[in-house]
């Protein structure tokens, strides 16, 4: 009977699924965070404190990996063909969707992955330099009708935010420009500086620092209101009298697929301690974004399935291409 009694615990254990056990020492060592931006970048910041704070409340280190190229398709492709055990995560985001819809040959569904939590949020914001003529919206539009296809626009490449938020302005306006596709976002801004493009629609986080330093000039944000950080400067949707032009970026941790169910409620619990962290809602606060994490994991799953739709109108609606 006592043999019986001993043996028990060890039945019982034992007749646990795997991935529960895995989950009781999960995570057991670093984590790694791919990150589709170029370092020193807002995006790439801001996944820099998330990582520190999440790395502490999950007690091993978060360690962030920038993998750069094709607008997000690089790092998303190298994600998809992980092991799905929580040892490597994906910043997705936005851009993402708009690639796949662009580009259906490229090597990952955003709808395949396992969606942990959305992050945030944040606009984008129409700059132009600050030796630029344009003071405002209707300056850089009457430019550009007066001159037909002779100003560009910069970006972080083709299907990134800041190509999308062009493109959909320049349909919206009826002007012709040039869309300049380089490989990060953080091009954009000394693209500006030298001449070489005209305006652009970087991220708010990337923007904001260039914004308060003085190298360039915002015209307009592309959310549904004026963000705190910047409330002289008017939305689209005001400039143009539209509704249509909210263009908010977003992002958010994903996994590769199937990840184990008992992972995933690790992960989402300790994203939304970490997003929960004063300091962390300042920061985002500071850059032009804000913290917006999915209720559960389902839910977020919903909102892909949402914004695909979304940008799938956006897409076909302002006629954007790869071309």
């Amino acid at each position: 009977m006592l043999r019986t009694l001993l043996m028990l615990p060890i039945v019982a254990a034992s007749s646990m699924p795997a991935s529960a056990l895995a989950a009781d020492s999960y995570p057991s060592r670093p984590i790694r965070l791919v990150v589709p931006y170029a370092a020193g970048g807002g995006p790439d910041i801001q996944a820099r404190k998330l990582a520190e704070v999440l790395g502490r409340e999950l007690g091993q280190p978060i360690v962030v990996e920038n993998k750069v190229g094709a607008a997000g398709i690089l790092a998303a492709e190298s994600v998809a063909q992980q092991p799905a055990d929580g040892y490597t995560l994906l910043l997705g985001a936005s851009t993402h969707i708009a690639q796949k819809l662009l580009q259906p040959g490229v090597k990952f569904d955003p709808a395949a992955f396992t969606h942990v939590t959305r992050i945030g949020v944040s606009p984008a914001v129409l700059v132009v330099g600050t030796n630029s003529p344009y003071r405002k919206v209707a300056d850089l539009v009457a430019a550009a009708r007066r001159s037909p296809g002779l100003l560009n626009y910069a970006s972080g490449g083709i299907g990134s935010a800041a190509h999308i938020s062009g493109a959909a302005f320049a349909s919206a306006t009826g002007i012709k420009a040039v869309h300049i596709p380089y490989k990060g976002s953080v091009e954009i801004v000394p693209s500006l500086i030298k001449g070489d493009t005209q305006f652009g629609f970087p991220v708010a986080t990337t923007a904001m620092p260039q914004i308060a330093n003085g190298k360039v000039r915002a015209l307009a944000v592309t959310s549904a209101q004026r963000i705190p950080t910047l409330p002289q400067v008017p939305t689209l949707n005001e400039v143009l009298g539209r509704t249509d032009l909210t263009l908010d970026s977003w992002s958010g941790i994903w996994a590769p697929a199937n990840l184990p169910k008992p992972l995933v409620a690790r992960l989402h619990a300790a994203m939304l301690k970490a997003l929960a962290d004063p300091g962390l809602h300042r920061f985002y606060a500071e850059t032009g974004a804000f913290i917006d994490p999915s209720r559960t994991p389902e839910d977020f799953s919903r909102l892909i399935a949402e914004e695909t739709a979304r940008m799938r109108q956006v897409i076909d609606k302002n006629r954007i291409t790869i071309e």
